[in-house]
Order: structure tokens, then sequence, then C-alpha cells
């Protein structure tokens, strides 16, 4: 089991969750040290861990972190593409190298992922592909509009890369979370002037993570994990302005806090290890 992002959050969650069933697990994501650690938590859990740190935007690492893996363990089973980043701004104020940067994680990391893992798994006569999209690749709000964007376009990547595949015996699974406690909020970009807060409900990551192990074993199209913002895409597709006016409203009172803060650009261009975990601790945050 592969899976790119797997120092922190959903994909920190799934590496302990398919640990839990003995698998085999390969951690790859920028921050060494975090991987160190996830993979002691992996061993411990009673799986088998390999840690390659890997730069998503690199073609370089990407092939040897499959390279790797097939070294190791032989096969690769199943890939999960976690890597992501965040940033809030309208889309003015967020610069385009910001812009830019998270579309190379967040859309070219994944494309990149599938790339250089498909001609083992087709080689193999078989495996499972699970890109983590969003509740956001179906819905779209103000203020967060490059990660739109990517997530848009990550589960358009995974509905035809799954049409390609159909006669390979690959499955191609996309899995839509809602708003996920996990550190990436921590992590964002962020040019608004004033501190952020994910929307809520917040679900936990863990309940993600079982849905990816679940993907091993009966694959699916997609997958929305969250049932409360799940209720906005009818609602969005059907009426897109009153859709946007009331996630808009939600966006200004609930996640733009009225403390200000100064510009960064979160862990847009580096990693942050030293705040890294599955949790972001929101769900025990105040508004």
């Amino acid at each position: 089991m592969v899976i790119t992002g797997a120092s922190s959050g959903i994909g920190r969650a799934t590496a302990h969750a398919f640990a839990r069933t003995g698998a085999r697990v390969v951690l790859a994501a920028r921050s060494i040290e975090s991987l160190e650690e996830v993979r002691a938590e992996c061993d411990a859990l009673g799986g088998e861990a390999l840690v390659v740190p890997t730069d998503v935007k690199s073609d370089e690492q990407v092939e040897d972190l499959v390279a790797s893996a097939v070294a190791r363990f032989g096969r690769i089973d199943v890939w999960v593409g976690a890597a992501s980043v965040f940033a809030y701004g309208t889309f003015e104020q967020v610069p385009d190298a910001v812009f830019r940067e998270l579309l190379e994680v967040n859309l070219f990391g994944q494309a990149r992922g599938v790339r250089a893992v498909l001609p083992v798994l087709r080689k193999q006569g078989g495996g499972t592909i699970v890109l983590i999209g969003s509740v956001y690749s179906r819905l779209a709000t103000a203020y967060v509009s490059a990660y739109i964007t990517s997530k848009h376009a990550v589960l358009g990547l995974s509905d035809s890369i799954r049409q390609e595949v159909l006669e390979d015996g690959i499955e191609v699974c996309a899995v839509l979370p809602a708003t996920a406690d996990t550190p990436i909020y921590q992590h964002s970009a962020n040019f608004l002037g004033r501190k952020v807060h994910p929307l809520k409900p917040i679900i936990a990551p863990e309940r993600v993570a079982r849905v990816i192990v679940g993907l091993a074993d009966r694959p699916r199209a997609s997958v929305i994990v969250g049932l409360t913002q799940r209720f906005g895409i009818p609602v969005h597709r059907i009426a897109p302005r009153l859709a946007g006016l009331l996630t808009t409203r939600v966006m200004k009172r609930v996640a733009i806090q009225p403390e200000t803060a100064a510009d960064t650009t979160g862990t847009i261009f580096e990693p942050r290890p030293e705040s890294n975990a599955v949790s972001g601790g929101w769900r025990r945050k105040k508004k």
C-alpha cells in the first residue's frame, strides 16, 4: 500500500488503518522526520512500513517511490494519493506562484503518481488507485479558488482514467471527504488578512481512512465521506446562484475569523514537520 501525503492528516490516518490490518505500507511525503514517526507508529500497530521521502512535484522522486516499493515488496496493490495543500484568499489575493504550486501538488502530483504506478499495475494484472479529492470536487465557494480548482480537476482525472483502464483489471476510486479534522488548515497559505477556521461539521480523518481501506477490497468509482456537507451538492447543481450566496455567507461567518493574521504561504513551498499529526485538533477548538 503506497501512500503519498503520509506525514499528516488523512494520509497518516490511512497508514495507521492499513497497518492495523497487518499490511505492508510505503510512506511518502516531503518530511523524513515525520515519516519516521509514522513508520514507528505503523510498526507498532502490526504493519511493516518503508519510508521513501518524496516530493510529488518531482517526476524523478515519484518514479523512485514506485521503484522502491516494488524493490522492497515485489508489487503495489493499492496506491493512495493523499498529498494536498490548501490556500485561503480571493482569486486576486492569492499570488500566481502560490496558485500554480498548489496545482502542482494537488493535481499534477496526483497525475504524476498515476502515470508512474500504472505500468506496474498493468504488468501485475491489476490493483487499485485511490485519489483523494474533496466534497469541493462537486461544490464551490469563495476564498479557496485554487483548492477548489485542483479538487474539481482531481475528480475529472479519476473519472477519465477509470474509463481507460477498465479492461486492465485496474480500479480507480475517488474519495471526496467533507471538512476533516487535519492540520491542513494550520498549514494553509492565507492571504485574507484574517485567521481562519475550517467549516463545520468537522469529521474525523480516521473515518475517511476506514473508507479508503474498504475500497481496497470493494472499489467504487467515488465515495463522499460526511453526510451534512454532501447535501449542498444537489443545491449547487440545481440552484448554483443560491448555493453560492449561502456558502459565501457561511465562509464569511465561520471560516474567516475576526482576528487579524499576517500573510503566509503555509506549507505550499516547504513542509512543516513539527506540526504534523493525524488530527488538527479543530473539533476540540471553539470557533
